[in-house]
């Protein structure tokens, strides 16, 4: 008995080791299969960073802005005196429009850039959400605000990042909130006034701008190549245009939307 039961053991430790020995055998193959890591982007250099500036226009006559119906809450309509209109299309007097979202959709490269410190800010005033559109990078924490004297119910909808729902009553404290993964754009809308809407841009890289009463942009510190710069708006679609930046180089570039949608 004792025997078989030494032979037993020892026929056990003998295939430990061996199994021990093909595993160690297999480590380095494993390992040397894996791909190497992508070498980061080199940082941008102030001295030749460049800059592109430019307009987006509407072509046509402006479209008619729609009342924003407030009955639903009287909190909301006694604080203000006039009618207020919606924010989807508005044509400045300059024939340019607000609200559209320009940025480097394609020549930003594998370039690391941090996540700006001061936060992006979305409030609520007067039952609406300003601003109307806005931008921030990935992981930039996004302070919502509620100055309002009645609760709102703050419901982003993305396609690939986090949902939340939260609810602000008057008087309450910021909510710090912030977007993992690039997507353009993160409609947001309060559940209890159907009313309000605003969109969030997420990026990576820091070269966006949305246009505001003059219809301007300007994306700053940009490496000398070759860009894909698109131009987005919530009811007219987008364009894009090719714009390539020599060191140091300011260069224009302009859109144009129409009424039907389409973009030149």
């Amino acid at each position: 008995m004792k025997t078989s039961r030494t032979l037993l053991f020892a026929s056990t430790v003998l295939m430990l080791l061996v199994l021990a020995g093909c595993a160690s055998e297999e480590a380095p193959q494993e390992q040397a299969a894996a791909p190497p890591a992508a070498e980061p982007a080199a940082a941008v250099d102030p001295a030749t960073a460049a800059t592109i500036t430019g307009t987006v226009k509407f072509d046509g006559a402006a479209p008619r802005r729609n009342r924003l119906r407030m009955d639903a809450d009287a909190a909301c309509t006694k604080m203000h005196s006039q009618p207020v209109l919606s924010q989807e299309t508005v044509v400045n007097d300059n024939g340019t429009l607000r609200w559209a979202f320009v940025y480097v959709k394609e020549g930003a490269g594998n370039r690391a850039f941090p996540a700006p410190q001061e936060p992006v800010v979305l409030d609520q005033r007067g039952c609406v959400y300003a601003p109307h559109v806005v931008g921030a990078m990935t992981n930039q924490e996004i302070h919502i605000l509620n100055n309002d004297e009645t609760t709102h119910n703050i419901h982003p909808v993305p396609s690939v990042n986090r949902e939340w729902n939260k609810s602000m009553p008057p008087g309450v404290d910021k909510l710090v909130e912030s977007f993992a993964r690039e997507e353009i754009m993160i409609p947001v809308k309060c559940n209890i006034h159907p009313w309000m809407r605003s969109y969030i841009g997420i990026l990576k890289h820091p070269f966006f701008a949305v246009t505001g009463e003059d219809g301007s942009f300007s994306i700053s510190g940009l490496p000398p190549g070759d860009y894909t710069l698109a131009a987005w708006h919530e009811k007219l679609g987008t364009v894009e245009q090719q714009v390539s930046v020599g060191p140091s180089e300011s260069k224009e570039a302009e859109f144009t939307f129409s009424a039907s949608g389409a973009g030149d």
